[in-house]
């Protein structure tokens, strides 16, 4: 039998010994492959990631990140630590890619290339049914879709899924995100966690809209690709606030009756990718979470059940995909956050990580699936046993 097995500890204690201390005591005994750390941005990283590492068997690999908060099974934190230590039948390679800022492409081609090198494999040999890939960046570069281009360029089938390191500070001019690869703690960089495994596994995403089968078409972009112009010909945050019927100051996501009610989707085969409107600017025009070509037809998506898709992707689709599911790798997107804040809908949400396997995660500045730059979205790393 192959399986993959996950134990989770959390902590709120501040002092970076006393933190690990307590984290490894609640994981107890035996020598796990690898150990996932998720904590809150205001903590010292480095003096974190020294007093794990210390305290870790030197065969244990570790990885990490910074959150806008932490997920375990109990709900959804701030302000804390949430730890896995995964157990079983895989083996994990690890690459660290710097320099995302001044060439994003390079720096995730280096991030696969080490992880294949630690697992001894070529890229090109990646057998996607045996091999997923765990992508952590530093989701305030802004920087997914051409580190994608990097770590797919030898190895096009691979499968990817993960999200983007984050600070629960709001304030753009005061954010900034860190990524854990063992001993290392690095700002402005991308992992890659590279599993190698005969256990049941799948990269797996939900998202709490439906179709509506309307559809607009981004007619002219800015020079940088991130901002919509024109929408259907007209000036794009007028045409998006007459679609919602509200007034253009609303539409910021995150508030209760903008962007977020009524999101953009690309649509790929059967699945709709949420690749959402942003924020209107002073322009009129509107800032995308993703990258934007000109002639792109969208189709507009309706809010659901918010917490009742949540659950049932817990208690439905992952039993379905996965063969007794026994551990989660969680990246919540952090707009999911902000509309549950805003709706006050907050605590139910957190509930629906009750029916999860055993899990760990954080809330992060947007996600990655299947080689997409994705967003308001859910996104999960699950492992199982045949």
């Amino acid at each position: 039998m192959a399986q993959v097995k996950m134990q989770t500890a959390r902590t709120t204690l501040m002092e970076p010994d006393a933190a690990a201390e307590d984290l490894l005591s609640q994981l107890g005994v035996g020598t796990p492959r690898l150990v996932t750390m998720f904590a809150s941005r205001e903590r010292d990283q480095q003096a974190l990631n020294r007093a794990v590492r210390q305290r870790l068997p030197a065969e244990t690999r570790l990885i990490g990140a910074t959150t806008a908060g932490e997920l375990d099974n109990t709900g959804i934190h701030e302000g804390s630590v949430v730890m896995s230590a995964l157990f079983g039948d895989f083996e994990v390679g690890l690459g660290l890619g710097n320099g995302l800022s001044l060439d994003a492409i390079s720096a995730g081609a280096a991030a696969i290339k080490r992880a294949c090198e630690d697992l001894g494999v070529r890229q090109q040999d990646l057998d996607p049914r045996r091999y997923v890939g765990l992508v952590i960046d530093d989701g305030f570069r802004y920087k997914k879709e051409e580190l994608l281009l990097g770590i797919l360029e030898k190895c096009q089938t691979l499968v990817l899924v993960g999200g983007g390191a984050s600070d629960a500070n709001r304030d753009p001019a005061k954010q900034s995100a860190m990524v854990h690869v063992d001993g290392e703690v690095a700002t402005d960089a991308v992992l890659v966690a590279l599993f190698r495994t005969s256990a049941p596994w799948a990269a797996l995403r939900s998202h709490w809209y439906v179709p509506t089968g309307e559809k607009i078409t981004i007619t002219k972009v800015d020079e940088s690709h991130t901002r919509a112009l024109e929408i259907d010909g007209h000036p794009a945050a007028k045409r998006y606030a007459e679609i919602l019927g509200v007034d253009v100051s609303e539409l910021e996501f995150g508030t209760p009756h903008g962007f977020a009610v009524r999101p953009t989707a690309l649509r790929v085969g059967r699945e709709y990718f949420i690749r959402a409107a942003w924020s209107p600017q002073e322009d009129g025009s509107i800032l995308f979470a993703n990258l934007l070509e000109e002639g792109t037809e969208l189709e507009l998506m309706k809010l659901g059940d918010m917490a009742g898709m949540t659950r049932s992707f817990f208690t439905e689709e992952v039993p379905r995909r996965v063969q007794n599911p026994q551990a989660a790798l969680l990246f919540h997107c952090g707009g999911r956050m902000w509309y549950a804040s805003a709706t006050n809908t907050t605590q139910q949400l957190a509930e629906t990580l009750r029916a999860a396997p055993t899990a760990a995660g954080m809330n992060v500045h947007f996600e990655i699936y299947s080689g997409f730059h994705i967003n308001t979205t859910l996104t999960a790393l699950v492992f199982g046993a045949n």
